[in-house]
């Protein structure tokens, strides 16, 4: 049976890790949902070169075009409508991302938009706002391998929000090095004061988690499906894991070598802010910046999904990725 199917197309360029996920939008009495049919990852590890020398090395940058070329072959297979590319950290960090964005260009004729921290930021407002109870008071706290980005909801409302150049790959070469890098404490001193003042005047109570490490973490915490985990929780588990070998974490705690060595110090700036926020509890949806980027994709193109809107506006129902796939 051919049942047809459009199909949109999100691929994250993060500092640790690149993230295509295809998803189709189905359409049932006057409901839309976006559901994932295909989804790849593949740790690149983009930020390595880059926060270490400024630069994404010719070796990694080879690796990277013939990995968008697979990418883009996929989304052919699957008779992808519109896609949609942004690259975060890393690629606004590098000093050759300008050249890499437009050979990417010329040899695939795929656009990359290197988007900030606060578009960045906005696309995951897209699907976090959906999940926000009425008079609640949340901090939402992304955390990736180059850059750190806080938002705060007031009232389903987003009052304020900040991107730090703290992630987990920044942290983890800093803790490698054994070296101070005042620049980087200095931002690790901005990041506390900002979530401190603001918490406070917003009187925070909740705290939201999106970020492959977060989702990792719930998991390893195995609370009650859909239930918030604890800060105390999330410290147990992060002073078990700091104790293990990276051969402890990949083979007793079962984490990918690429999630091995970043996990702690993504923990700890997750842990730290909900510490200089006083939150005591933090859900973790597992959404995240892709999942913005399909949700802008559909309002777009919803004439085309719906030629009978005239114009009106409608939102797919937000879903959820289940966390038992296996998928890091």
């Amino acid at each position: 049976m051919n049942y047809p199917l459009l199909k949109l197309a999100a691929i994250d360029i993060g500092s640790n890790a690149v993230r295509c996920q295809i998803s189709a939008v189905l359409h049932y009495g006057d409901r839309y949902r976006l559901k994932r049919v295909e989804y790849v990852r593949y740790p690149l590890r983009l930020g390595e070169d880059v926060f270490a020398t400024g630069r994404i090395s010719p070796a990694r940058e080879d690796k990277f075009v013939k990995f968008l070329h697979a990418l883009k072959l996929l989304m052919e297979v699957h008779d992808v409508a519109h896609y949609l590319v942004c690259a975060t950290s890393a690629m606004r960090t590098a000093a050759n991302a300008p050249e890499i964005v437009a050979r990417v260009q010329k040899e695939l004729n795929m656009p990359i938009q290197v988007i900030d921290g606060q578009a960045e930021a906005a696309y995951i407002n897209r699907v976090i706002e959906h999940l926000l109870e009425d008079n609640k008071h949340y901090l939402h706290i992304d955390v990736g391998g180059g850059s750190t980005e806080f938002n705060i909801y007031h009232d389903r409302r987003k009052v304020a929000s900040q991107s730090f150049e703290v992630g987990s790959i920044r942290r983890m070469q800093q803790e490698e090095s054994g070296l101070s890098n005042d620049a980087l404490n200095g931002t690790w001193q901005r990041m506390e004061d900002w979530v401190k003042e603001n918490g406070r005047k917003y009187h925070v109570t909740r705290a939201i988690g999106t970020g492959g490490n977060i989702n990792k973490l719930y998991s390893l915490a195995q609370p009650s499906l859909d239930k918030p985990v604890t800060r105390r929780r999330i410290g147990t588990i992060l002073s078990n894991l700091s104790k293990m070998s990276m051969d402890e974490r990949v083979n007793v705690a079962m984490l990918n070598p690429d999630r091995a060595d970043v996990i702690v110090p993504a923990g700890q700036i997750y842990l730290s802010a909900m510490e200089w926020s006083n939150v005591n509890q933090m859900i973790v949806p597992d959404i995240g910046l892709k999942d913005g980027m399909l949700q802008t994709l559909f309002e777009q193109h919803f004439d085309e999904i719906d030629p009978l809107s005239n114009g009106a506006e409608h939102l797919p129902l937000a879903t959820v990725p289940s966390r038992t796939n296996g998928m890091e």
